[in-house]
């Protein structure tokens, strides 16, 4: 059952918050976000919210193998990807705020689209009726997310990771935050094509364009730690990050790390 498998991914997520060491203290935001998200998506699961309940469970457990290896990676003092190098490396003076949008960066932008082609084929991209179903439950996804903002919110706020102008500014820092997530998610769906185009043609087409993304997902992080009222410049400016057509990909983005 989806509830059964969902349950095995956030007791994962509790045994590494428990074990986090003071270097990591500040992914205790992250993580702990995540946790209530991917509890919230199990029980979307169980609800039948979705077109098809075992192929949004099998995504979801995906895409959070992806987090929880880069963590146990950078744990293990081994090498992770650029992103969530980054991320893991932020001071952990840091606002909690920029921490979370510090890991939805990397998660979203970058692990995202890689979680969906595990549980794509180059097939199922051939078939539109699927993708379509595909894509659907990829918006029901966004709907779930937009309806947490406020309960995330509210955690941040009791957490005390809200200042007296943060929590004035409340109403329109829920609604900044369901937009740049909507937008976000929306170019992922074009960067999983992307990239699945990159894979149809070989591993090394789809190494090049899987690094090009890494780069830009690295990029986005100097937006994140600008001074100002991060949320509500990401809601004009975007969050998302595009893969542009192969043939104008930036030079340099196949370079290793």
């Amino acid at each position: 059952m989806a509830e059964e498998r969902i349950a095995e991914v956030v007791a994962g997520m509790d045994r590494r918050l428990a074990l986090l060491p003071a270097r990591l203290s500040h992914q205790q935001v992250f993580l702990s976000t995540y946790r209530r998200t991917t509890q919230a998506v199990g029980v979307a699961i169980e609800k039948s919210t979705f077109e098809d309940p075992a192929w949004v469970e099998r995504w979801d457990v995906a895409f959070a193998d992806l987090y929880l290896a880069a963590l146990d990676s950078e744990l293990a003092g081994g090498k992770v990807s650029r992103p969530w190098r980054l991320a893991f490396a932020a001071s952990p003076r840091l606002h909690p705020l920029r921490q979370l949008l510090l890991g939805i960066n990397a998660h979203v932008n970058y692990d995202l689209p890689q979680a969906l082609l595990t549980v794509l084929s180059d097939d199922d991209f051939s078939d539109p009726v699927l993708m379509a179903q595909r894509h659907r439950d990829h918006q029901r996804i966004d709907a779930l997310l937009s309806s947490r903002v406020a309960a995330e919110d509210d955690e941040m706020s009791t957490a005390g990771g809200r200042r007296v102008r943060d929590r004035l500014l409340g109403p329109l820092n829920r609604l900044a935050s369901r937009r740049f997530l909507r937008e976000a998610r929306r170019k992922v769906w074009h960067n999983t094509y992307q990239l699945q185009r990159a894979r149809a043609s070989g591993p090394h087409e789809y190494a090049v364009r899987l690094a090009e993304l890494e780069v830009l997902s690295a990029a986005k992080i100097a937006d994140l730690l600008q001074p100002g009222q991060v949320l509500l410049r990401l809601a004009v400016a975007g969050f998302g990050v595009v893969l542009p057509p192969p043939d104008t990909a930036a030079p340099g983005t196949a370079i290793k790390p």
